[in-house]
Order: structure tokens, then C-alpha cells, then sequence
């Protein structure tokens, strides 16, 4: 990567234009101005993954077909951070770029979205429900199988019509995005995370930047959440390690609490399914963490409890 990384009195957030990314970026860029003194700019962008839309992801490449285009824009030094919804961040960067900082979390399950219904338990026989994501079907499918689930693709905003359209009897979103939009009102139920576990890093932001840009590092540095960062780098571990760049059902949710005498106890709950098995599996560990690098080791140590209940041909060979 041949950019410069010499300090600028002027930076440029790289992000999707999708509704929610938007108040993601500007959320990002008013904390950033009294922090840097200088000009804060939003650089909008459409990514694959907003364009592909009559598929789903896990056919297609990923979430990280959401964040290429942002890392295209920092490599040629059109941009200088990416905010990110962490969920939809690979678990392996590309040579040259960091998260820098992972920000204070907001809720992070799963939310049931219905005009009628207001509990999964509430659903009707074989009521539709709509959502693309293989981690929510697994765990529906195990709730209630007989429920039908269907593809649901697009922003929040056009999730959100589909249903009132008639489409669906209910949808499962992120809590996060909902709230974060002012939608809260939508969500009929929070699903509890024991009901369904919620994706690695759901409901976190992370800000991606070029691995040589020390100056804006330290700046993002205040808007770090060491808990969060903590908690959602173990969840991220037992991503990576399972096969992160694949497409599984996979879910991981930490659960920081603070240590009177430092660092944070991590209870890491993991869940792995698969697309056309039936069942289940699960790990839990609780540890103490006091670094980034405690915090992957946790998350290894928990991918690795899934590997040993795996039977041959469960996890993929990706």
C-alpha cells in the first residue's frame, strides 16, 4: 500500500449509503470533530453487497461483500477510516488495514418484528418468517420447526416494507439497527439471547483504517470501548477459527463484567449449526480477560469445544 499516513487536519469516513450506515458515519463523524480540530467528511458508497440483492449472501461471498468497496476507497487514499457494522466485518482483514477501534456496543440481539404477533411462541403454525440469515434459521428452525422461513434481502427500510406489505408474518432484525434509527417502536419482542444467540460483534461498530496510519490510530483511540472490543474480539475468534470467510451457521455472544482489580470476566457463549442437519451444538467458557490478546484466546478455546462435538462432514471445508 503506498499511501501516506502523515497526519491531515482533514479525514473521510468511507460508508454505505444505506440509511442505517449513514447514521453510522455520522454518528462516528460528529464525535470525531472536537477530537481532531478539522474537517470530517462522509465519502458514500454502494458495495456489492447493497447492489446484490435477489440472493443471499451466504450464495454469494459473505457480508464481506459489504466492505470491500470501503477498503478499495482507503487503499487509493479516498477515504482514511470505514465504519463498519461489525458483524458484517471478515474475520481476516486484508494486508494493510486494522480496526483500529471497536465502539461501545448497543443492544445486541435479535429483535422479532410482526404486525400481529408478539413472541415466536405467539407465531402460528406455519406462519412465514422472513430473514436471510443462516444463524437466525438454524435457531428458528430449532424453536419452531414448524415455521416457514423465506429469503429476506435489503436495507432495514425495504425488510421493514416487505412486512408491512403483507409479505411475512413477522421478520427477525438486529435490535441495534432498529434503535439506532429511532424504529424501536417496531420490535414486538427482544429475544433473549438464550432463546437466540446473536451473531459476533452484533451491535458493535468498527472503525477500519490503513495498518500504517499510526496518528489517526491514537486519535480513534478515545472512541474505543475496551469491554466491548474485549468481548467482541473473543466472539470474532471463534468465527475465525471455525472457518470465518465461509458462510455457517455460527453464533457467538460475550458478556463482559468488570473486575474490581482490572480487566473484565468474559462468559462466552458460542452455537453452531448446519444448513441441512439437524441440531445443535454449543460451548461455554468464562474467563478472565485483561488484553486483546486474552480476550482471542477465550475465543479459540471456545471454537475449540464446538470442533470436538462436531461429526465428520458438520463443519466446512472452506
Amino acid at each position: 500500500m503506498q499511501v501516506s499516513s502523515a497526519p491531515s487536519s482533514r479525514l473521510i469516513i468511507a460508508t454505505r449509503e444505506s440509511r442505517l450506515a449513514l447514521w453510522q458515519a455520522h454518528h462516528v463523524q460528529a464525535l470525531l470533530r472536537p477530537l481532531t480540530g478539522g474537517d470530517v467528511d462522509l465519502l458514500g458508497m454502494t458495495t456489492q453487497g447493497d447492489q446484490i440483492l435477489d440472493r443471499a449472501l451466504s450464495k454469494v461471498g459473505g457480508k464481506g461483500l459489504f466492505v470491500k468497496e470501503l477498503e478499495v476507497a482507503l487503499a487509493e487514499g479516498r477515504a482514511d477510516l470505514a465504519v463498519h457494522s461489525l458483524k458484517d466485518v471478515p474475520m481476516e482483514l486484508p494486508d494493510g488495514f486494522v480496526l483500529a477501534a471497536v465502539m461501545a456496543r448497543e443492544d445486541p440481539r435479535d429483535a422479532l418484528v410482526s404486525p400481529r404477533f408478539d413472541s415466536i411462541d405467539a407465531l402460528p403454525q406455519g406462519a412465514v418468517v422472513g430473514t436471510s440469515s443462516l444463524r437466525r434459521l438454524v435457531q428458528l428452525k430449532a424453536l419452531r420447526p414448524d415455521l416457514r422461513i423465506e429469503p429476506l434481502r435489503g436495507n432495514l427500510d425495504t425488510r421493514l416494507r416487505k412486512l408491512d406489505e403483507g409479505q411475512y408474518d413477522a421478520i427477525v432484525l438486529a435490535a441495534a439497527g432498529l434503535k439506532r434509527l429511532g424504529l424501536g417502536d417496531r420490535i414486538r419482542a427482544h429475544i433473549a439471547p438464550e432463546q437466540m444467540l446473536p451473531a459476533a460483534g452484533q451491535g458493535a461498530l468498527g472503525l477500519e483504517i490503513r495498518a500504517n496510519d499510526a496518528h489517526l490510530s491514537q486519535t480513534l483511540q478515545a472512541l474505543a470501548h475496551l469491554p466491548t472490543w474485549l468481548a467482541c474480539t473473543a466472539e470474532r475468534a471463534v468465527s475465525r477459527a471455525l472457518g470465518g470467510s465461509c458462510s455457517m451457521p455460527l453464533a457467538a455472544h460475550a458478556l463482559p463484567t468488570a473486575l474490581p482489580s482490572g480487566g473484565h470476566r468474559l462468559q462466552l457463549k458460542a452455537l453452531l449449526g448446519h444448513a441441512e442437519q439437524p441440531g445443535l451444538l454449543r460451548a461455554e467458557v468464562t474467563a478472565d480477560v485483561h488484553t486483546l490478546a486474552d480476550a482471542d484466546a477465550l475465543g479459540l478455546q471456545v471454537a475449540q469445544a464446538l470442533k470436538d462435538q462436531a461429526s465428520p462432514g458438520w463443519l466446512p471445508s472452506c
